[in-house]
C-alpha cells in the first residue's frame, strides 16, 4: 500500500469491481485507452492486476480518495509489456474517473509510485507511455520529472494501424543520485 496526502493506493478488493468497471466503461476514460471495457473485461483486468501483484509485489493499484473513500481510478507500476520500448522494465500508469481528473491526483499518485519504485523496488528507471495526442498524461509525466525520448516513440502493437491513438510517446526518469 502507498499513501499520499489525498490517496490510498492499494490492491483491489472484490467490492472495487463495480466501481472499476464504471471507470473502465466511461467513454472519456476509454477514449484515451483504445476503447471502453465491458464489465467482464474490467473484471478480467482486476484479476490480471491481482496476479501481477502476487508475482511481483507491486502493480496497478486501486486509487482510493481519502476524503470520501471513493475508488477514483488506478495508479501504479507494472512490468512493461513485450513488443514495446522498455519491455521488462517498470512502467508507471494511471487512469482516473473524469470527476477526479484535473485535481492533481494523477500527479500526486504517480509521484508517489515513482518514488516507491526507486526506494522500495530499487529500480534504476521508471517509464511511461501514452498516445501522442494525450497531452494531459504527458503533462503529468513532465510534472513528475519524466522526460520524453522521441527515439523510443512507437506504434502501439495492440491498436489497429488506422487507430487514431496508435502512435505512442515514451517518457522515462532515472533513479536520482
Amino acid at each position: 500500500m502507498i499513501e499520499t496526502e489525498r490517496l490510498i493506493l492499494r490492491p483491489y478488493r472484490d467490492e472495487d469491481r463495480e466501481g472499476f468497471a464504471a471507470i473502465n466503461g466511461h467513454p472519456e476514460v476509454g477514449g484515451w485507452l483504445g476503447g471502453v471495457l465491458t464489465r467482464e473485461q474490467s473484471d478480467a483486468m482486476v484479476d490480471r492486476i491481482g496476479a501481477h501483484i502476487a508475482e511481483y509485489g507491486f502493480g496497478f493499484f486501486a486509487a482510493e480518495r481519502k476524503a470520501d473513500r471513493r475508488l477514483v481510478g488506478a495508479i501504479g507500476l507494472m512490468v512493461m509489456g513485450q513488443s514495446i520500448p522498455g519491455a521488462g522494465g517498470i512502467e508507471l500508469g494511471w487512469r482516473l474517473h473524469p470527476d477526479a481528473q484535473g485535481s492533481g491526483l494523477a500527479v500526486e499518485g504517480a509521484a508517489a509510485c515513482r518514488d516507491y519504485a526507486f526506494t522500495t523496488l530499487d529500480a534504476q528507471e521508471v517509464m511511461a507511455i501514452t498516445a501522442a495526442t494525450n497531452v494531459r498524461s504527458q503533462a503529468v509525466m513532465t510534472r513528475i520529472g519524466m522526460v520524453r525520448d522521441p527515439s523510443k516513440d512507437f506504434d502501439h502493437p495492440r491498436l489497429a494501424e488506422d487507430h487514431p491513438l496508435r502512435r505512442h510517446v515514451f517518457f522515462s526518469v532515472g533513479r536520482p543520485d
